[in-house]
């Protein structure tokens, strides 16, 4: 079967590039249009022979699923997705215009070019290449291109599972972003994280009432005392250290490959041994909540009757009732708490011949790696496609030289990346692809 083309590596950089200019920010609360990068996207797709359906929940926000069908019918089918919404990006931040597309000295600049344009671009030269090669997979492929994925994903995957789940069937697997990219320890190792988790996403209101007065009186029923009072004891908690099967296969890997034994009772020093390599574990050891914002009052000389706080909750694959338990004791009697969304912990095996299949692919183009798996700390559209039954991993593949943090480059400013990387991504995807 012939390797990927040339041309592929020129569409992906192409793809890539055209994408970020297509300006999709979601600011949340539905603000956002998607559609036209959703139409970019079917329109390759159906270059390459496919029928891409569009599917909308609301005006402009729109997602793109098209199947493609492999050799073995009796074959569990595969879903591949990524988002086409990005985050906000303010220009004046940037070298270069977060919504130029610009490539310059080998780079690809702008908003979404890891999160997630690139995987985007990725999937559309993978399948295009194969059209024009004559390539079939052996599991059926449905490939999705969904919205809403940097908010709660109610017009994107959420709405797709809950509506459009007969378009998923036979699925029981998925790909998708935020892993397979180069992590570099400072001592000269490659390390190739593969997802195999996602801790539970909690984003959560607090509410705080009290007393309405005078600011010049004595007032013991403070709704702001009460409030920071409670959003102080959350901020300063230290949550106790809960190993899931998927951190705890990490940490042994990564425990092996640096001589180290590989002590779980003492995980906080295991830690501190890694080195640089414990940043790819050390947000999934905890539950976590960081308060993010607060809104009370309406003027200095009026206690306001009421306080509210929002935190970024996150709790691993497990720890949902410790996680709740845990607020209503810190949050006390006075502060009232709710889920303002709230969304399942993934784990997805680390033993499955998915997994071995994707260490092979990148293992192939990259023998210097060192394949281990991971939990990611936030959430993906995974979630919702898990209500289909469907086991997420995060493989969206990236070579990446050394000095170019990616994890730091998420929702970050002068957000870019390497051709080369875009380059080895397609090779490596097509790869896993053929052989799932």
């Amino acid at each position: 079967m012939a390797d990927i083309d040339e041309r592929a590596l020129e569409e992906v950089v192409t793809f890539t590039s055209d994408l970020i200019r297509i300006d999709t920010t979601n600011r949340g609360g539905g603000d956002c249009r998607e559609r036209p990068a959703a139409e970019y996207a079917a329109g390759r797709l159906a270059g390459a022979g496919l029928e891409p359906t569009l599917l909308e929940r609301s005006k402009g926000r729109t997602n793109v699923v098209a199947r493609i069908e492999g050799t073995d019918p009796s074959a569990d089918a595969l879903l591949v997705h990524g988002h086409l919404d990005v985050v906000p990006a303010q220009a004046e931040d940037w070298t270069v215009h977060p919504f130029s597309g610009e490539i310059r000295d080998g780079v690809v600049w702008g908003r979404g070019a890891v999160d997630m344009k690139n995987m985007d671009a990725m999937i559309l030269a993978v399948v295009r290449a194969w059209s024009r090669l004559g390539v079939r997979p052996r599991r059926d492929l449905v490939i999705a291109f969904t919205a809403d994925e940097e908010a709660s994903a109610e017009d994107g995957s959420g709405f797709l599972a809950d509506r459009h789940a007969g378009l998923f069937e036979g699925c029981t697997e998925g790909i998708s972003e935020s892993g397979a990219f180069t992590f570099h320890d400072g001592g000269g190792r490659e390390i190739y994280p593969i997802a195999a988790g996602e801790r539970g996403t909690g984003w959560l209101k607090l509410t705080a009432r009290g007393r309405a007065g005078h600011g010049s009186k004595v007032n013991h029923e403070n709704a702001v005392t009460r409030l920071a009072a409670a959003v102080t004891r959350i901020g300063e908690h230290t949550w106790p250290l809960r190993l899931t099967p998927t951190v705890r296969a990490a940490l042994t890997e990564l425990a092996a490959l640096y001589g180290i034994d590989p002590d779980f009772d003492d995980v906080d020093a295991l830690l501190t041994k890694l080195g640089p390599a414990a940043k790819l574990v050390e947000a999934t050891v905890r539950n976590s909540a960081n308060p993010t914002m607060l809104n009370a009052g309406y003027k200095v000389n009026v206690i306001p009757g009421e306080a509210v706080a929002h935190v970024d909750g996150r709790y691993l694959p497990g720890g949902e009732d410790e996680f709740r338990t845990t607020l209503d004791r810190l949050t006390g009697p006075d502060v009232d708490w709710e889920f303002h969304h709230r969304e399942v912990a993934l784990q997805a095996p680390t033993d499955s011949l998915t997994y071995a299949q994707m260490r092979a692919a990148v293992e192939e183009f990259a023998p210097e790696g060192h394949v281990v798996p991971y939990c990611m700390s936030g959430g993906t559209d995974a979630k919702q496609f898990s209500r289909l039954g469907i086991t997420g991993y995060g493989f969206a593949p990236l070579k990446l030289p050394e000095g170019l943090d990616y994890q730091a480059l998420f929702h970050g400013v002068d957000e870019r990346v390497p051709v080369e990387a875009l380059h080895f991504g397609v090779r490596v995807l097509d790869r896993f692809l053929r052989n799932a």
